[in-house]
């Protein structure tokens, strides 16, 4: 069991959180969620020991070890890759190399047998002899081949180590994981093997991630960091979300009788109930919904930004067409005679094997490239506005935020500028702030402002939630659902792409394309 009490974090005057009190239970995967710089990673560094509190203690049970994930790719690079992912047990691989360096001894004596003896029974007893095959398991898993297992780190790809280092947190059965966002820079498959390892994880999990389908697979509960306190909700991120939502509804129906806020609350948990799945994770969850009372749901305080675009007018029947569009950047072809049409009603997630083939085909279609080859056919009514993955070329001015905005307004009116700024959160000095200093959030803000402003019915999005905090990726996620336009996006965001998307289009490195109408867990096959 590892506990918070009454934990304090202040940075000069700034309060992160105060007394915090928390008893992380056995059995239970809590998600630490809050806006960017509330304090989420602060607070995992601080139950890991690696940041001392400016008040209270954390305290784990006796006999308990407790395991985090490593975020230096390079701190291991002149060890092997299965000693790298052993060295999740200190103590195992301490025991494990003082054995080898007593057996290696010219002058092995009578002490140094002893002291060997002690070292194989303590060895025994946390399944040393098993730690290598352990090891190579984890790693095989998680897509690292056996003949990279005895491989120096320094000689494994970058993908690879970030691998390695997962391994390296899970091994051997910690009795408290600590994961702050173990799904970044993971392929899809790793990320579907960490989701189904974590929900039949029988011991402690407290996870910070930004991907919402990540926390509603794992979580049996929610930890908001929010105004200087963390509370702890019982269900995963959408039960969360939508019951404070609830809540909130609630506490503006003041007439409401109690007895049908009960029966409300009722019809809701048990609707989330229903939907849990064959899990440990979820069938203890599904337990602690059952038993939450009224007054334990309370109204978020988190600020959503308004994220709304709205064509001035609905496209027509003819969209585009892209016929053989092929490009090669760098001596790499990127693209090869690359055609398919967009449909009406299409919001079409693409997928690719090189992340680049996207980001140049969305230039393309945006008219900021040529192509090689091949052409573009627009139809007379589309209108388009394109979210640049790197954004920052459009931010190289000393104008502050609402003179940058004002020329992409239809009305540049400084009021009506700033009325829509507030509501993208720009509220008050915000929205004087020069735009060159603006943080990657607030420019993707920015920019979600531009296309906004736009009027298009033809939006391209690529990588619309890097930088963003979950506030704001849930109402890009809400914008991008009610749009009756089209859409052409990628994002690495699960949750984002089932949701909006109903064609996938899949660039493979072979040249080859895959186009299918489906969602993309249908794509994908999984649930």
């Amino acid at each position: 069991m590892l506990s918070a009490n009454n934990v304090t974090v202040r940075f000069g005057k700034r309060v992160l959180f105060e007394d915090v009190n928390i008893r992380f239970g056995k059995g239970n995967c809590y998600g630490i969620i809050g806006a960017n710089g509330a304090g989420k990673s602060t607070f995992l560094k601080v139950l890991s020991g690696e940041i001392e509190p400016s008040k209270g203690d954390v305290s784990i049970d006796k006999g308990e070890r407790l395991s985090v994930l490593k975020q230096d790719h390079f701190a291991y690079e002149d060890y092997t890759v299965i000693d790298t992912v052993i060295m999740g047990n200190k103590e195992l691989y301490d025991i494990m190399k003082e054995k080898e360096a007593i057996y290696a001894k010219p002058d092995f004596s009578e002490e140094d047998g002893m002291k060997a003896a002690k070292l194989e029974e303590r060895f025994a007893e946390l399944d040393g002899w098993n730690a290598e095959s352990d090891a190579a398991i984890l790693l095989n898993d998680l897509g690292i081949i056996p003949e990279n297992h005895y491989k120096f780190m320094k000689e494994i790809e970058a993908r690879d180590k970030v691998k390695v280092l997962l391994a390296q947190s899970l091994f051997g059965n910690p009795d408290v994981l600590l994961l702050d966002e173990p799904t970044n820079d993971l392929d899809l498959k790793s990320i579907n093997w960490l989701q189904d390892f974590l929900m039949d994880f029988e011991n402690t999990v407290i996870v910070v991630s930004h991907d919402r389908y990540f926390l509603n697979k794992v979580c049996t509960h929610i930890a908001d960091v929010d105004f200087g306190k963390i509370k702890v909700y019982p269900g995963n991120y959408d039960f969360w979300y939508e019951s404070s939502q609830l809540a909130l509804k609630q506490a503006r129906e003041q007439n409401k009788k109690k007895e049908e806020k009960i029966k409300e609350l009722q019809d809701f948990i048990a609707r989330f109930s229903a939907n849990a799945s064959k899990s440990k994770q979820a069938t203890s969850r599904k337990k602690t919904l059952e038993k939450i009372e009224l007054d334990e749901i309370k109204p978020s305080n988190r600020k959503y930004p308004y994220v709304d675009f709205k064509p001035d007018r609905e496209p027509g029947r003819e969209i585009l067409q892209v016929k053989n569009i092929s490009k090669t950047v760098d001596g790499v072809k990127l693209l090869d005679k690359i055609s398919f049409d967009v449909k009406e009603g299409n919001k079409i997630a693409f997928l690719a094997d090189n992340e680049l083939a996207k980001t140049v085909l969305f230039q393309i279609i945006a008219g900021e490239i040529e192509p090689d080859e091949g052409e573009l056919v627009w139809g007379t009514t589309i209108t388009q506005n394109y979210f640049p993955k790197d954004n920052n070329y459009l931010f190289e001015t000393d104008e502050n935020v609402t003179e940058w905005l004002r020329k992409y307004s239809k009305d540049p009116d400084e009021t009506y500028v700033r009325s829509f700024l507030g509501r993208m959160l720009f509220s008050g000095d915000e929205a004087l702030k020069q735009v060159n200093v603006l943080s990657g959030g607030e420019k993707v803000r920015c920019v979600l402002s531009k296309m906004m402003l736009s009027g298009a019915n033809f939006l391209i999005f690529d990588e619309p939630t890097n930088h963003l905090d979950m506030e704001s990726i849930t109402s890009v996620n809400e914008g991008m659902k009610k749009f009756i336009g089209n859409i052409l996006f990628t994002s690495h965001d699960h949750e984002l792409t089932q949701t909006v998307a109903n064609r996938i289009i899949d660039i493979k490195e072979n040249g080859t394309v895959i186009d299918r109408e489906v969602s993309y867990n249908e794509y994908l096959g999984v649930e």
